[in-house]
């Protein structure tokens, strides 16, 4: 991979994330109201007030209260909640593991189910396998994740009581009671995710299997296992990574439901708490690190292009 473009491309990602803390910090201020006033409550008096808006810095000037917030940001330091008073830093870090095991399991499931699905849809074009594929995709875009999630509870927890409606277990406590709790939640947040990807993967494999190359291949005596797997497959990949990493901002915000519904005590649970007792240290912290991961992971899809497909040509040589 050429040292060029992957150092332009973390440049531009830096100033992406910039841009993205200044714009969270404009629309939290540009909220009607005074913060000072939500953080002190309705009952409190002018002096608390003016103390409130001292302590979190809201009587400096805006440039000035941006520059101290992202510098102290960046050393990992986004001071402490409004509501509870402890640092969000260990707030953000006691919730992400959550999160990131439920992205995880719903990432692996959408990866194993849609590609798989896609492949085979297709490998048999206007079959009875295609149109399986095609209605259970359309099943999966078409339903909202809190109806799914509701009826997962409604079917799997209360009629068939076999797997608990809701709550966490840390997997280091118990590893199977961790999994039989997340296995719902995995599957209302893969689904989605899982028709998208069976969709592309299935218009990508199709265009792949209709090119020259692998009719070539063909042609030479190769296998069709080896002429999907190695040949379609991998000239696939490329689009279906593209789709993957921009996913990941409705998998953030499907999060955000999915674990109100199972009472995960995860990051997008925590932002939905804080909206609602307008703890905007909190809020503000939350969407940084949530711009941060995506960009993050968009990032890491650009730099593996190169390396799922060395056809790619990037700025600065090619492979």
């Amino acid at each position: 991979m050429p040292r060029g473009y992957a150092f332009s491309r973390i440049l531009q990602s830096l100033v992406t994330l910039v841009l993205v803390s200044l714009v969270v910090f404009a629309g939290l201020r540009a909220l009607p109201g005074d913060p000072a006033v939500a953080l002190a409550g309705p009952e409190a008096d002018d002096a608390a007030i003016e103390q409130i808006r001292h302590s979190y810095g809201l009587d400096q000037p805006l440039p000035v209260q941006y520059a101290t917030w992202l510098g102290r940001a960046v050393r990992g330091d986004f001071g402490e909640s409004a509501t509870t008073g402890l640092p969000i830093g260990e707030i953000i870090l006691g919730r992400i593991p959550v999160t990131l095991e439920l992205a995880v399991l719903s990432l692996l499931f959408a990866a194993l189910v849609g590609l798989a699905a896609g492949v085979v849809s297709a490998v048999r074009r206007g079959g009875p396998l295609d149109w399986l594929g095609n209605g259970l995709s359309l099943f999966g875009l078409s339903i909202p994740n809190f109806w799914l999630g509701l009826m997962c509870v409604l079917v799997f927890a209360v009629w068939l009581g076999v797997l608990p409606a809701s709550g966490f277990v840390p997997f280091t406590e118990s590893p199977w009671e961790n999994l039989e709790r997340m296995v719902l939640p995995a599957f209302v947040l893969g689904s989605g995710l899982a028709a998208v990807l069976m969709r592309q993967m299935r218009s990508s494999m199709l265009d792949s299997l209709g090119s020259d190359y692998v009719r070539t291949a063909r042609a030479k005596g190769a296998g069709e296992w080896r002429v999907v797997g190695v040949h379609g497959l991998r000239n696939s990949l490329i689009t279906v990574m593209t789709i993957l990493g921009l996913q990941l901002g409705a998998l953030i915000s499907g999060a955000v439901v999915t674990e109100q519904i199972f009472v995960l005590p995860g990051f997008g649970k925590l932002m939905v708490d804080s909206v609602f007792t307008r703890d905007f240290p909190v809020i503000q912290a939350a969407v940084l690190v949530t711009a941060a991961g995506y960009i993050a992971v968009n990032l890491a899809v650009d730099l593996l292009y190169s390396v799922v497909d060395p056809r790619i040509r990037v700025r600065g040589g090619a492979r």
